[in-house]
């Protein structure tokens, strides 16, 4: 399938949007008019650019407001189009997208619009040009694709054909299956776009909150089966209006927007459990790996941060248990848990901690097969890393996450042991010692991210690690709103959550400026008796967060807990939650480490699926008031 991009995807002046839609491998662009507008040459130069970068321009848009109901503007209408069509052959175009009106006294008679319409297809045929017509979701008269279809078909005129934008489509909750029953070749153009579902009018949604697919909360999968359904086989085009992605750098977010089109492509190639039967090929890249949970976190620290990070880590439980053979790397452990220190000097963790101070650089999840996560990860765009091995020392396969973090693949534990820990010199004795309990593991992570970076991530998540996007949940801090998105693996052994603050002053987005971009905030640790553990850090002298004794008075009201239980629960400082099915969680929040992440420890009883939300603003002013008294 060929892949294109509207230019209006993209930041930056018109070569700039060209050059990274070459560098990501798009094979043609539509030009938007704007783009061109702005453009110092001539359009023939801008054909020449395209031709340098191997770019096809495919599509010249917009052409608005075509059919009028006054046949002198008809005429004007008409002799506008035949000076896009110059403009076109000079493009090396063909192919021009006529949007349906949306002035007053636009026309809704279908014998009247294919009327003006065979008049334009004539005057393009005479040029060797097409017109492909699109229904604008907020058209004055017609904004569904089965009114533009009845024009076009009424025409029945070779260079006429019919424009598709899942935007428009289901934006409008219009039902895209019969799609599949137009004849695929007077589908002229194909464009793509996600969104989340927000309450507003359909054109403020198009122009400020489009996204590209697996971003947003529309079936843009079925949207597109049902194009290749109908025999479809031109370019599968992106149009995304988003305020973000015109900030964001064009480079990365035109490789986010591949990245997108190729897991879309996966998406349909097993939409509704038959593959279709497409004109064209479809991506098909090796299968998301089973994930079986985290193998370690990695955090990049100096030496005088190491030390007091390594005192932190003592005091809340986790022991050292080995030191690397080569590297000046120690790893700490608890349960099946493992945390990475790495001090080394010339490595990717000080480029790290140079820029974002002690903080995690690495994660990795567990797989059974980490070499075909690793391919599918390249495949779907991801730069890999490789880092300094050592003599008889492990390849741990790895790449790039949106922030630069690194994301390795491992083997799953065998008999309780990571084979990553082949690499380390161990204490046994140190291995032995469980406060938390022997059963601690990490349940989810806490990545927050600046505003304009929760799309890339979703998508990354989504495509490259099969994660689904599941609540989106509102966070109130005290001074301002945090919004997080949680995604899980299908047996939930991976949790990850991302959030963002689009106020300063909120812990987010104070975190995002101090420490430069994104990182993972939160630790959650599941252990299985929180009680038992909250004691032994008590004993311990672990920074425990203090939570506020009417927090408790408020428990007692809302769930009629036993007078016992809540005096256990106020002493130890642990929070609790009730789902409607009966599930509990409990939960213990330990002091930030230097105000740039923190630990969580968790035990879920009776099937509890959540992330204890309804505690957020408790642990959120908490923290507030701790850094006050820090």
């Amino acid at each position: 399938m060929r892949r294109a991009i509207a230019t209006v995807c993209l930041s930056g002046m018109l070569r700039e949007k060209l050059q990274a839609a070459a560098a990501a491998r798009f094979d043609g662009v539509e030009i938007f008019e704007n783009d061109l507008l702005q453009f110092p040459g001539s359009a023939a130069e801008v054909r020449r650019i395209a031709e340098d970068l191997n770019l096809s321009i495919d599509l010249f848009q917009p052409f608005r407001d075509f059919d009028a109901a006054d046949p002198a503007q008809l005429a004007r209408n008409l002799a506008r189009a035949e000076r896009k069509f110059d403009l076109m052959a000079e493009l090396g175009t063909t192919m021009l997208l006529v949007c349906s009106s949306v002035q007053p006294d636009a026309l809704g008679d279908a014998d009247a619009l294919a009327e003006q319409f065979a008049r334009l297809a004539e005057l393009a045929g005479r040029r060797g040009m097409f017109v492909a017509y699109e229904a604008l979701a907020w058209g004055t008269r017609v904004n569904r694709f089965a009114q533009a279809w009845e024009v076009v078909r009424r025409v029945d005129h070779p260079h006429l054909g019919l424009a598709l934008d899942s935007f428009h489509t289901l934006s409008v909750r219009d039902d895209p299956a019969p799609i599949a029953q137009l004849p695929g070749q007077k589908i002229f153009f194909v464009q793509l776009a996600d969104a989340p579902w927000v309450n507003t009018d359909v054109l403020t949604h198009s122009r400020h909150y489009r996204c590209y697919p697996g971003q947003g909360e529309f079936d843009v999968t079925g949207f597109t089966r049902a194009v290749v359904d109908a025999g479809y086989a031109g370019p599968l085009s992106l149009e995304i209006f988003n305020d973000e992605f015109r900030s964001a750098p064009a480079r990365a977010n035109a490789v986010d927007a591949m990245r997108s089109l190729l897991w879309l492509e996966e998406q349909v190639r097993h939409h509704g459990g038959t593959p279709p039967v497409a004109k064209v090929p479809l991506f098909d890249p090796p299968a998301v790996p089973p994930l079986q949970g985290w193998s370690f976190v990695e955090f990049a620290v100096d030496p005088a941060t190491g030390a007091r990070l390594a005192d932190w880590l003592q005091r809340t439980g986790f022991a050292c248990i080995g030191r690397h053979r080569s590297k000046d790397v120690a790893l700490y452990g608890q349960g099946a848990l493992r945390l990475v220190l790495n001090l080394e000097a010339d490595s990717a963790a000080r480029s790290h901690f140079d820029l974002h101070g002690p903080s995690v650089c690495a994660l990795a999840l567990a797989t059974p097969d980490a070499p075909a996560a690793l391919a599918r990860a390249e495949a779907l765009l991801c730069p890999r890393v490789a880092s300094r091995i050592g003599q008889q020392e492990l390849t741990m396969p790895g790449v790039r996450a949106p922030d630069g973090s690194l994301l390795y693949f491992c083997a799953p534990p065998v008999d309780g042991r990571h084979p990553f820990e082949a690499d380390f010199v161990l204490d046994e004795a140190a291995l032995a010692e469980a406060p938390l309990g022997a059963a601690a593991r990490i349940d989810h992570v806490v990545s927050v991210v600046p505003p304009g970076q929760v799309e890339p991530w979703l998508l990354f998540q989504r495509a490259v690690l099969g994660l689904a996007a599941e609540r989106s949940v509102v966070l109130h801090d005290p001074y301002g709103v945090i919004r997080s998105r949680e995604l899980e693996s299908a047996d939930r052994a991976v949790r990850w959550s991302v959030t963002v603050s689009e106020r300063d002053n909120t812990s987010s987005a104070r975190a995002v400026a101090q420490f430069h971009g994104a990182g993972v905030e939160q630790i959650a640790v599941q252990v299985p008796d929180l009680v038992a553990a909250a004691r032994a850090l008590q004993a311990r002298g672990a920074p425990l967060l203090p939570v506020p004794a009417n927090y408790y008075d408020d428990l007692q009201a809302r769930f009629g807990l036993d007078d016992a239980l809540l005096a256990e629960l106020q002493s130890l400082g642990i929070l609790y939650d009730r789902e409607a099915g009966g599930g509990e969680l409990l939960q213990l929040y330990l002091a930030p480490f230097d105000e740039r992440f923190h630990f969580e420890l968790i035990e879920r009883r009776g099937g509890y699926q959540g992330y204890g939300a309804p505690n957020a603003p408790v642990r959120l002013a908490a923290m507030a008031l701790w850094r006050e008294q820090a």
